[in-house]
């Protein structure tokens, strides 16, 4: 019996990370307790050893991450070449696909292999948004600084300024948050296509291609738009009133796999409301609060993980077509860690599907078709 859009199917085992009872885990470490504490390099190498890291591994994985952050100069010169207007996951498809012709082990399939490329595919992963955001303003690309770690260095790359504590606790526990997901569109995607065989580079470019969608990874953007488009908290409930009346689909709210709430979408709230009283703008926070209290209280649908990230992501300067890039920056840790477990355990996957198509058909020849 099929079920549409795979709802409900088991497609294998995984022990990276686990939804169950509405409970996020990564290795088995519940999302709250990793989002109140962990950086985002302890998350990275969590998800691909499964345990956290001693200082001195810590230490190595954020010296390897620096040290691999830089891009090839050929890279940077064809995102120059980039046509105006892109959208920034299709520059990213296209740059991640392209830091494979550059790294002359990317067919090499052997595990040691595999990790080094994982380091410098996560490493250069965010140079390559930054790059392409300030590229597009007419700006030169800021070089990574190694000294920095990797929210704050992605920060400092985007804007060109050293970036403050909050921006950096944001950016961190936003990262954190969006690390893993068990078998989501893209990190099912990435899996797929290295079942193959392929290499690391063509899952995660497969990857990216599937989170562009507004169904999965673009929906951050939607909310931002939406939010831009109401304009004032006062103006919410109509707004929002409307759409309901019009069976309209609110971005933002609802999941496949939580009934109860998104666990991830509490910590971004708690940022929102901060980072809006530092900025002067706490009207996207009310605003976002009134919406969702609208929706809940209407709808009985709470906000995932997108819908308190829109203002958190614009409160910290960064574009709204920025967002979804920013998502494959931390989503990146999840996919590698998925091709990695793929690789180790390898089978193809290929499904079947029902067919309901016609029967007993024949040939016709062209000249007797109607």
């Amino acid at each position: 019996m099929s079920s549409r859009g795979l709802e409900g199917v088991v497609a294998a085992e995984s022990s990276i990370s686990s939804i169950i009872d509405g409970v996020l885990t990564y290795r088995g470490i519940d999302i709250d307790d990793l989002a109140d504490n962990a950086s985002f390099e302890e998350v990275i190498y969590l998800l691909w050893h499964g345990k956290l890291p001693t200082q001195s591994e810590l230490d190595q994985l954020k010296k390897d991450l620096a040290t691999n952050a830089s891009i090839p100069q050929e890279v940077i010169d064809q995102i120059r070449l980039y046509p105006k207007g892109i959208h920034p996951m299709a520059a990213l498809r296209t740059a991640v696909s392209a830091l494979g012709l550059y790294d002359q082990e990317a067919d090499i399939m052997a595990e040691d292999i595999n990790f080094q490329k994982a380091i410098r595919l996560q490493a250069k992963i965010g140079t390559i948004v930054t790059a392409f955001a300030r590229i597009r303003e007419g700006k030169e690309p800021v070089s990574p600084n190694t000294e920095l770690g990797f929210a704050a260095n992605f920060v400092y790359m985007l804007t060109g300024e050293s970036p403050s504590d909050i921006a950096v606790d944001a950016f961190n526990k936003a990262l954190v948050l969006h690390a893993d997901h068990e078998f989501n569109a893209s990190t099912f995607t990435a899996r797929v296509t290295v079942a193959t065989l392929s290499d690391m580079y063509s899952g995660i470019t497969s990857a990216i291609g599937a989170l562009k969608g507004p169904l999965h990874g673009g929906a951050n953007e939607q909310v931002m738009a939406m939010l831009e488009e109401i304009g004032e908290t006062e103006k919410a409930e109509e707004y929002i009133q409307n759409a309901l009346n019009n069976k309209e689909k609110i971005m933002g709210f609802g999941h496949r796999v939580y009934k109860d709430g998104d666990p991830r979408a509490k910590h971004l709230r708690e940022m929102s409301k901060r980072l809006t009283q530092i900025t002067g703008e706490p009207k996207w926070y009310e605003m976002s609060v009134k919406i969702h209290d609208l929706v809940e209280g209407q709808k009985g649908l709470k906000p995932n993980v997108d819908f308190y990230s829109a203002s958190v992501y614009y409160s910290l300067g960064v574009a709204r077509d920025l967002f979804t890039p920013i998502f494959a920056v931390s989503r990146a840790s999840g996919w590698i860690a998925h091709i990695l477990e793929q690789y180790a355990n390898n089978r193809l996957i290929r499904p079947r599907a029902d067919y309901v198509g016609p029967q007993k058909q024949e040939y016709v020849p062209i000249e007797k078709r109607a």
